[in-house]
């Protein structure tokens, strides 16, 4: 049997807070945050993260366990919702600290970006407005790390964008395989309301678009597009083009929402290629 702690890490939705944190990794390399300050955002975030995902499994308790959720801990009956809940107070707890370690605007930008989180587990996700908290947190990412320099300053808009994109991209597939439990447990967010077909094509339609924006968008002003860009939009829009062929010819599964993370680290990698031009250009 399996312990504790790898029950509570297993509640955690390990994939999706692995790979946020990653991504914000990846942004803070390319915009140059000194060594210290990187390690402190790569703890904000995953308690942040952390922080979400129990929360999701705490709130969602009594929901999961009536559909027989096999993959979650607390619906098996090998963890107590109780420990699930101290678990994400806790992380949120610390995530305040090491969010305001940062600095006073980055840390206040995170700790929006985490309850925006927290609003979504709490009820957002019943509602035909699901898709905020996925636009707004995942848009305020790159705010985080650019706030987090030495020399704070916002990021450039594009790359505000190419965040909010990818979240509705990853809110929709994420929830593709849940659509038939969530409805037998009343759960109608904008997913639930489009159907499987026009949520997975609106989440593959996203990621293409973003893509773009993010080849785009830091080549505005410099007098031209890369070729290491190129590619990275054409392996986005490629892997974008492959997720709508599946979501007209098979069942939702997990790999959909696999395609978006793994696009998502393709795009976060050609962001961090960027450079310092994440940076918002400020003045004259």
């Amino acid at each position: 049997m399996a312990s504790p702690a790898t029950l509570l890490v297993r509640s955690a939705h390990p994939g999706p807070t692995a790979a946020v944190t990653v991504l914000a990794v990846v942004l803070g390399v390319g915009v140059g945050l000194p060594a210290g300050t990187l390690v402190l955002l790569a703890l904000a975030i995953l308690a942040g993260q952390l922080s979400i995902g129990w929360s999701n499994d705490w709130i969602d308790a009594e929901r999961d366990t009536a559909v027989g959720r096999t993959d979650k801990p607390v619906a098996q009956g090998l963890l107590d919702a109780g420990a699930v809940r101290t678990a994400a107070l806790a992380a949120a707890g610390a995530t305040v600290v090491l969010s305001f370690a940062l600095g006073l605007a980055a840390g206040a930008v995170h700790v929006v970006l985490v309850a925006s989180g927290w609003s979504y587990n709490a009820g957002l996700k019943r509602t035909p407005f699901s898709v905020v908290p996925f636009m707004v947190s995942f848009g305020l990412l790159p705010a985080v790390v650019t706030l987090a320099l030495p020399d704070p300053a916002p990021p450039a808009a594009w790359a505000v964008v190419v965040g909010a994109v990818l979240g509705i991209a990853i809110h929709f597939t994420n929830v593709l395989p849940d659509l038939a439990d969530d409805a037998a447990t009343g759960v109608a967010g904008l997913p639930h309301r489009v159907g499987r077909r026009v949520s997975g094509l609106v989440a593959f339609g996203a990621l293409a678009l973003a893509a773009v924006v993010a080849g785009v968008g830091p080549a505005l002003g410099q007098g031209g597009i890369p070729v290491i860009t190129v590619v990275g939009v054409l392996a986005a829009v490629s892997i974008a083009v492959w997720g709508a062929v599946l979501v007209l010819t098979r069942p939702p599964g997990r790999l959909l929402f696999q395609l978006i993370i793994v696009a998502s680290l393709l795009l976060a990698t050609q962001l961090a290629l960027s450079g310092t031009r994440l940076v918002a250009e400020l003045g004259p």
